[in-house]
């Protein structure tokens, strides 16, 4: 009988993929429960990779013309009550605000005093409030297009939470846009879906699928709905951003008037769209191993982890003046638009467990530096995408050279490796027993784990939909934008079908 390998991460995937996510974000020191149910606090190490998220969108957005702003946390209930179809979609979702302030009970406690006149709800999105002030900005065709982002927090009343998945406040931006011709709003809806992609791909190292989203899947209020849909190592999907056309209906809500350029008062059209912290739950189930987190280069908080050996006064003097070398090195150097930065780790434990401290936190790069190496003029290397008994000693003067290297090799790996499991894991499905087979778990003790995406006909009709979702719990998570078409009969009901979707059972 073989040996079972031992992993820094217990559960593994195999065994436990729901408790190993858990285990990996404990183990990087992500994020913990908060003592207020269904929150959490994010820690350094993963408030490091949502502050580098940010970094990179925030110059993406700018680059296509869009100025950050704020709005208020707080949201008249009777501006929700304008658009009903939106409402109705987060209704029981919805924190309330009811009073205004406590006063003290006379019993040593504290009494809820202050009833307000109008309950307040805490943002879950921003459309409603964001328009009124838009409705003040607007006025004439030239104020058009008007295009704002907001970085913030919000909150969604969950009943079942898990870390950066689903928690019941959250922090995201959100984008709105305000145009002349549902043409111009279209495009920007499809732009920034773009954008998204792109920043999947080139930062985050995740393929995704581009596409539209069925009738019972979109947005509540919107006209039309289109996301990204990555894989996780589950084969489930994840929905990581979205963007909507609002057609006129946000406008006609919150009064968003124009004159056009005939001199004529109409509706502008509209369109929101967004990612969150979700990323960083795309990013652990997309890459992160049994040993721990793996963050893509071009995301992570910092990229080399100086690990110095030495056994007495003496030999930790030069060695830690070698790290001082190596740190001055990598100051201020750029991976392509990225900054490196490095981890000086001289923690008193030993060399094993501050190296596996690092493999856990998922850092690109591990350097170890002891006296033999200050006597060769060297540093002995390990990279996170090998095994992690995998060194080389690399001579001082090709060191900048090597690393760079390794970080584009990284960041290239972690994406094809991701690429290749969707591919492996997406499957053209006609038959409906295949379908079913597809989708119903071989191994009971992991009901979660099924076949991965289906490509199959869709007819377009909502009841089949859901006759898939109640007997599968799988939904069609987009019709791709690049599906081709193609004659073919619906999975469900066996009706025409035009054109191949996806379905996947999802986060």
């Amino acid at each position: 009988m073989s040996k079972q390998k031992r992993t820094a991460i217990v559960p593994t995937r195999e065994q436990d993929y729901a408790e190993w996510y858990q285990q990996v974000i404990r183990a990087a020191d992500l994020a913990e429960n908060s003592d207020v149910r269904g929150c959490m606090v994010i820690k350094p190490w993963g408030y490091a990779i949502w502050e580098n998220i940010q970094r990179v969108l925030d110059d993406m957005f700018r680059e296509t013309g869009h100025k950050n702003a704020y709005f208020p946390l707080f949201i008249p209930k009777s501006y929700f009550e304008k658009e009903a179809e939106h409402v109705d979609g987060f209704a029981k979702e919805c924190a309330v605000v009811t009073h205004s302030r406590l006063e003290d009970d006379g019993d040593g406690g504290l009494m809820v005093a202050g009833a307000l006149t109008e309950p307040l709800i805490v943002r879950p999105t921003s459309e409603t409030i964001i328009g009124a002030s838009f409705a003040k900005w607007v006025n004439s065709y030239r104020d058009l297009p008007l295009l704002i982002n907001q970085w913030a927090n919000v909150v969604r009343w969950e009943m079942r939470t898990r870390l950066f998945l689903r928690t019941a406040e959250f922090l995201w931006q959100e984008g709105h846009t305000v145009h002349e011709t549902p043409e111009d709003a279209m495009i920007e809806t499809k732009k920034m879906l773009e954008v998204y992609a792109t920043f999947a791909k080139e930062y985050l190292a995740i393929p995704v699928i581009q596409g539209e989203k069925t009738e019972g899947e979109k947005f509540p209020g919107a006209v039309d709905t289109f996301s990204i849909e990555a894989m996780m190592q589950d084969k489930k999907a994840l929905q990581a951003g979205t963007s909507h056309f609002l057609g006129q209906n946000f406008a006609k809500a919150s009064e968003i008037k124009f004159q056009n350029r005939d001199g004529e008062l109409e509706y502008a059209w509209t369109t929101s769209w967004g990612v969150s912290t979700r990323l960083i739950g795309a990013l652990i189930m997309a890459h992160s191993d049994d040993n721990g987190l793996v963050v893509p280069p071009k995301i992570a908080p910092a990229h080399i982890a100086i690990i110095p050996i030495y056994r007495d006064d003496e030999e930790r003097t030069a060695v830690l003046e070698y790290c001082a070398k190596v740190e001055e090195l990598f100051h201020r150097q750029y991976f392509e638009d990225i900054r490196v930065y490095t981890e000086l780790d001289d923690r008193d434990l030993t060399g094993g467990e501050r190296n596996w401290h690092w493999i856990k936190k998922g850092i690109p790069i591990r350097m170890e530096i002891g006296p033999r190496d200050i006597s060769a003029d060297s540093v002995m290397v390990a990279r996170r995408d090998f095994d992690p008994k995998m060194k080389q000693s690399i001579p001082f003067d090709e060191l900048k050279d090597y690393i760079m290297r390794s970080l584009r090799d990284i960041q290239d790996a972690y994406y094809f490796r991701a690429l290749d499991f969707l591919t492996d894991n997406t499957k053209n499905i006609d038959d409906k027993e295949e379908f079913y087979a597809f989708f119903t778990p071989e191994n009971e003790k992991q009901p979660e784990i099924h076949g991965g995406f289906a490509l199959s006909h869709w007819c377009g009709a909502e009841e089949c939909e859901e006759i898939i979702k109640e007997d599968l719990k799988v939904t069609v998570r987009c019709i791709p934008f690049d599906s081709e078409e193609e004659d073919g009969s619906c999975i469900v009901c066996n009706k025409p079908s035009n054109r191949r979707v996806v379905f996947a059972k999802s986060y």
